[in-house]
């Protein structure tokens, strides 16, 4: 009997991308989550023992991490979840104030029944993280309606640019948190969504613009960094 074929180049690369993949979705949610708070080290030893893969593997991901700013990499320190200043919180928060408005108006002119029942359907997961109060789910739920906004608005640069300015809104509400500000407000979600089922774009502008104020007038500049427990935190291996 012949030995085994062995797997081809594209195979190999196909099933390194994947675990990659698998071990930035375990660390970006659990960033969403704000379960990794701001300024937490991400320490490369510790990372590839939790995930059982090498610390190039591990580099690979901190990497990606860094290129959409969620990650800080420093020179003989390392990696650390980003951890915004008030001067660039500011800045985020006038970012999506000429982003939102200009993806929903694209949204709105691109509009269709099945965009309108996929934001429905976000709504409903929302309201049903609520209802058990998983507030992990509330939150990470809050910042993908923002994104669903801009895949469903079409734009490929518009929707990386607001899943980035997602992201740091999240790690800005934890470093600045005030209790009404730990997520978006469920019906001011839906009063968007309303206006645009209805076409009216004026409206929906005029809510998102509100909803983001809202958010950014309820944060406070103090803050504080505790200590995270990694291996908790990301828990199973990857295999």
């Amino acid at each position: 009997m012949s030995p085994p074929a062995r797997k081809t180049t594209p195979e190999v690369r196909l099933e390194r991308e994947t675990a990659n993949d698998e071990i930035y979705e375990r660390i970006y949610v659990a960033i969403v989550e704000h379960r990794l708070h701001p300024g937490t080290k991400l320490g490369e030893d510790r990372l590839a023992n939790i995930f059982g893969v090498s610390r190039a593997r591990i580099r690979e991901v901190l990497a990606r991490l860094a290129h959409e700013q969620i990650v800080n990499l420093f020179p003989q320190r390392g990696a650390f979840v980003a951890k915004p200043t008030p001067e660039q919180a500011m800045d985020v928060f006038e970012a999506r104030r000429l982003i939102e408005p200009a993806l929903l108006r694209r949204l709105i002119h691109t509009l269709t029944s099945e965009k309108v029942a996929r934001l429905r359907q976000h709504q409903e997961l929302e309201i049903d993280a609520r209802r058990r109060d998983d507030k992990h789910a509330v939150v990470r739920l809050s910042g993908e309606f923002h994104q669903l906004l801009g895949v469903l608005a079409g734009n490929t640069a518009l929707a990386r640019s607001i899943r980035e300015l997602s992201m740091l809104t999240c790690l800005i509400i934890v470093l600045y948190d005030a209790p009404t500000a730990s997520s978006c407000l469920v019906d001011e979600h839906s009063a968007i969504v309303d206006a645009i089922a209805k076409r009216d774009a004026a409206r929906a502008e005029q809510l998102m613009l509100g909803h983001l104020d809202h958010i950014e007038k309820s944060l406070k500049l103090d803050s504080s960094t505790e200590e995270v427990d990694l291996e908790a935190v990301l828990g199973l291996q990857i295999r």
